[in-house]
């Protein structure tokens, strides 16, 4: 590593999915492992920043939140812009989340050059008696889109972590990496300025 960098690489992730199927709470158990259950819903852009050390190299995490703009089923194209990884995720109890990742699919591919390493997450595996969407059923789209799957519980911190590293190890060896050079979307100053500002306006 570049003694004069804080790290080796930078990489912008992004959470795709519908509303209330646990986002926030996936980001914030991986980028604020000791914060309280009592999680607010973002209102506005906002990004949670964390730094893993993966196979001797130091590797800062941009971690993007939808923010409330996947109510309308769209995101907007400022979101998208520089990404370097994807997790679509949907909720095991909910069958229309589960449905709609096939929405959210188009709108991925209008807006991210392909190639873009993704991951599969069900997330919310913590409840069994409400669960509508199988593991099996989980694995099998997976497989049809040549991703990686994982089920998870922000709940219970189950697989959160697994999920991330797994994410950035694929990064690691993707072809838009170039050996020992940063990649990735630096974090700019409008992006942090949005970013900030619109952390102001959630309750």
């Amino acid at each position: 590593m570049d003694s004069n960098r804080e790290y080796d690489h930078l990489f912008k992730i992004l959470l795709i999915g519908n509303l209330n199927v646990g986002k926030t709470s996936l980001i914030l158990r991986f980028a604020d492992p000791d914060r309280s259950e009592d999680y607010h819903p973002v209102i506005g852009m906002d990004l949670k920043l964390r730094t893993l050390k993966l196979n001797d190299e130091v590797i800062r995490c941009q971690i993007w939140d939808t923010a409330g703009q996947e109510r309308f089923k769209t995101i907007t194209s400022s979101y998208y812009r520089g990404a370097n990884g994807i997790f679509l995720v949907y909720d095991v109890n909910d069958r229309q989340s589960f449905t709609d990742l096939d929405n959210w699919l188009v709108d991925i591919r209008k807006n991210i050059n392909e190639g873009v390493p993704m991951l599969l997450i069900g997330n919310k595996s913590d409840s069994e008696k409400e669960r509508q969407v199988s593991e099996e059923e989980g694995k099998v789209y997976a497989e049809r889109l040549g991703i990686r799957f994982v089920e998870t519980s922000a709940k219970h911190t189950k697989n959160v972590d697994v999920a991330f590293e797994d994410l950035v190890n694929q990064l690691l060896v993707s072809p838009q990496m170039s050996s020992h050079e940063t990649v990735g979307t630096r974090l700019s100053r409008n992006d942090a300025d949005v970013a900030r500002e619109n952390s102001r306006r959630c309750c």
